[in-house]
Formats: structure tokens, C-alpha cells, sequence
């Protein structure tokens, strides 16, 4: 039986500095804006979200290596500690709305999750993207990564599943496509300012949208009609997984930033998996912005996300 101070990891927390931001968070925060706002930039983004970074030669430290796999319909990078072999590993899906595809600043989180998790392995794939691969291409490339997993030595209970925005809603999904098959269910899931609502219903989209420095201000159009859909219903919950059914998923974190307009994404997500007898523990970063943890070490409140990243793993 787990203590009662490891249960009490698994709460509410509203997470902020004593002056609301931090010095770099408030730089970081404004270079955000500045840089979802303007045009020309705005315009690349837009160009490049079909480029995948994955080919780029990897930039690690020294106690870091990393495996090139290559599978049927996407490639796969394991990052693993020279030296040392750790029976753990995460599998780590990175977001884009279902439409872009890896960038590099993945291997810099992907070095993270392993920093913080004590040395377990890091799993990243560079899944099928839409227009091209709508529904259900990318669940079926985190399937088979799970898959591979469990071929090539890995048990189900030493593997945590990872991902921020779109990858957090492909990482539940996972778990519920998992579930309705009767598979083993991994160790837990972090999910990073998770979208889990494809059809937009929360009031975060609405009452959010002129603070979101990421999505707001006419920046949504990433979400709006998301090819990813497809000819299905937005509200299938292997698309969405708000409306699935939780009960029996594994530990959540969920870690979401306050001025989101995904928000109510997070929020809701708690509720229900907290209603469905979920161990989760859910923080409410204050000021932060989607996904704001790729800033990685560069600002006290991504720092603090990460540690709380470790906290998690011991925790489960």
C-alpha cells in the first residue's frame, strides 16, 4: 500500500510566483506573443509544418546516445543513457495539431524526460501527420511504438507515455484504444497542455482568446476544422478523448498553463478522470502559455513543470 504522502501528490495545485511572473517569464511570454503575431514568421510556420526535423543529426551530451528505428510508416529515436541499462522508458509523442510534424527542440524535452525520470530510456517517433494521414494514422504509429516496446524487452509496467498538446491527446487515446482491446495499460501518463477536445466545446477557446499568447488573437486556425478529423465525429473519443470513458486509465499528471485557451481541455479532463476513480494530479500553471515547458531550463516556471515531471515518476 502506497503512503498517504504519495497520495497526496495526486491533488489540485495552482502553481505561481510570488510577483505572477517570473523575470524571464515575463520576456519569454512576450517573445511568444511577438513571435505567433508576426506575419512573415507566421507565414514559415505555416510552410514548414509539413518538414520534419527528425533527420537533423542529434545534439546530446556526452553520457546521452541515441538508436535510429526505422518501422513501416514512420521512424523511431531511442535515447538511452551510455553505460547504463534502465528497465524503464517513456514514450514520447510530440504535438502539432496532428499536422506538423517532429521539430527539434523535441530532443531537448526528450533529454529531459530522461534527466528528471533518473535515467529511463526516452522513445520519440516522428508519427504519420494530416492532410496527408488523417484519423486514425497517428494512433495506429503510437500503437505500434507502444507495440515495439513490449516486443523489444520493455514491461508495459516500466513504460510512461508522454506528450504535449496534440501528442497528450494522442497519449490518452492510446490508453482508451488500449483499454477497449483488453491490452496491458503502461505505468502512467504527463500530459503537457493535453488536447483532448477536437470540437472545441470548452469556454477556455471563447473567454481565453484575446490573453493566449500562442492561439490567440486570431491564431487558432491550427485547431478549426483540423484536417486530422477528417469525415469523423470530432467527439469519438479516440480523436478526442474527453468523452471517452477513463475509468481503469492509469496515473495522470496533467500540467496546463492559466491564460490557455485549451485550458478548459486540461480542466475538464481532471474532473472527469478524478469523478472516473483516476489517481491525477492536475497543476495550473499561473501566466503560463500552451506547452510552455518546451522553454525547458530557461525560466523558473518551466523548471519547475519539469521538476514536478520527477516528482511524478517517483510518485507511480
Amino acid at each position: 500500500m502506497e503512503n498517504k504522502s504519495t497520495e497526496s501528490f495526486f491533488t489540485y495545485n495552482k502553481i505561481e510566483c510570488a510577483e505572477g511572473l517570473s523575470r524571464r517569464g515575463r520576456l519569454v511570454v512576450g517573445l511568444v506573443r511577438e513571435f505567433n503575431n508576426n506575419s512573415l514568421i507566421k507565414n514559415h510556420r505555416e510552410n514548414d509544418r509539413g518538414n520534419s526535423d527528425f533527420d537533423r543529426k542529434p545534439n546530446y551530451p556526452e553520457h546521452l546516445y541515441t538508436e535510429r528505428i526505422e518501422l513501416k510508416h514512420f521512424p523511431m529515436e531511442l535515447l538511452r543513457w551510455k553505460d547504463t541499462e534502465s528497465k524503464r522508458v517513456i514514450l514520447m509523442l510530440h504535438g502539432g495539431g496532428y499536422i506538423g510534424m517532429y521539430k527539434s527542440y523535441y530532443r531537448t524535452m526528450a533529454g529531459l524526460y530522461s534527466e528528471v525520470s533518473g535515467g529511463a530510456a526516452v522513445l520519440s517517433i516522428d508519427y504519420r501527420v494530416a492532410p496527408d494521414n488523417p484519423f486514425p494514422a497517428a494512433l495506429e504509429d503510437a500503437c505500434e511504438a507502444y507495440n515495439w516496446l513490449r516486443i523489444n524487452g520493455y514491461d508495459t509496467d516500466d513504460i510512461v507515455v508522454a506528450g504535449d498538446s496534440a501528442g497528450g491527446g494522442l497519449a490518452l487515446a492510446l490508453c482508451l484504444y488500449l483499454k477497449d482491446k483488453k491490452e496491458k495499460l503502461p505505468r502512467g501518463l504527463v500530459l503537457m497542455s493535453p488536447w483532448t477536445d477536437l470540437a472545441m466545446t470548452g469556454a477556455s477557446y471563447r473567454e481565453h482568446a484575446d490573453t493566449d499568447p500562442v492561439f490567440g488573437n486570431g491564431n487558432s486556425g491550427v485547431m478549426e476544422n483540423n484536417p486530422y478529423i477528417g469525415e469523423n465525429d470530432p467527439k469519438n473519443p479516440l480523436i478526442s478523448p474527453l468523452y471517452g470513458e477513463l475509468e481503469g486509465l492509469p496515473p495522470m499528471l496533467i500540467q496546463v498553463g492559466s491564460d490557455e485557451m485549451l485550458y478548459d481541455d486540461s480542466a475538464s479532463l481532471y474532473e472527469k478522470a478524478k469523478a472516473a476513480g483516476v489517481r491525477v494530479r492536475f497543476s495550473e500553471y499561473e501566466n503560463m502559455f500552451h506547452v510552455f515547458q518546451a522553454a525547458a531550463t530557461i525560466m523558473p516556471e518551466s523548471k519547475k513543470a519539469w521538476a514536478e515531471v520527477g516528482r511524478f515518476m517517483e510518485a507511480i
